[in-house]
C-alpha cells in the first residue's frame, strides 16, 4: 500500500548489500511545504531526475502528476549486468513507458536476480510480474517492514561479498 515504507525497505536492503554489483533506481516523493508535489528517481549510481510532478503537463497522469517518460527512459533504465537488479516501482506511472515494460519483461525472462517493488493493484505488468516462476512476494506493511528486509537480505546473503 501506498506509505507503507516500499522505498525505506529497498535503500536498507541496497545498503545491506554495499558490496554487491547492483543496477536500479528508486523512487521517492518530492514534497514542498508538506505537500506532495511529485515523485523523483535516483539510480544506484547517483542519477536523479523527475518522474512526475503536478506542474508536468502532457498526455501521460496519474491522478494530478503529469509523468515524464522520455526522461525516465533516457536515464533511469540502464542497460548494465548487475547480480541484482533493483525496481522501486513497477506501478502506474513506470508502466506508461513501453520500454520500461520491455526491459521489466526481459529482465524476469532472464535468469537476473531482481528486487522490486510493485503496485498492489494493476493490470498487465503489475499483475505479470507477480505471477512470473520464481519470483517470491513480500506483502509490506509498517509493521513488517524490518522483519522483510531481514528476510530479504537473508535471501539474497549469497550477493554479499566475504
Amino acid at each position: 500500500m501506498p506509505g507503507c515504507g516500499k522505498t525505506t525497505a529497498v535503500t536498507k536492503i541496497v545498503a545491506g548489500l554495499k558490496d554487491a554489483n547492483l543496477a536500479g533506481f528508486y523512487t521517492e516523493e518530492i514534497r514542498q511545504n508538506n505537500i506532495r508535489k511529485g515523485f523523483h528517481w535516483t539510480t544506484l549510481a547517483g542519477e536523479t531526475g523527475i518522474l512526475a510532478h503536478v506542474d508536468f503537463k502532457g498526455p501521460f497522469k496519474v491522478g494530478k502528476y503529469g509523468v515524464d517518460v522520455a526522461g525516465f527512459e533516457k536515464s533511469a533504465l540502464p542497460a548494465l549486468d548487475p547480480e541484482l537488479f533493483v525496481i522501486d516501482e513497477i506501478g502506474k506511472m513506470e508502466c506508461f513507458s513501453q520500454k520500461f515494460i520491455a526491459a521489466v519483461r526481459r529482465l524476469f525472462a532472464s535468469d537476473a536476480s531482481v528486487l522490486a517493488t510493485v503496485a498492489r493493484k494493476g493490470t498487465g505488468l503489475i499483475r505479470q510480474v507477480k505471477n512470473y516462476p520464481g519470483t517470491k512476494i513480500c506483502n509490506l506493511t509498517t509493521e513488517t517492514r524490518d522483519k522483510t528486509v531481514y528476510d530479504i537480505l537473508q535471501i539474497l546473503s549469497f550477493l554479499k561479498k566475504p
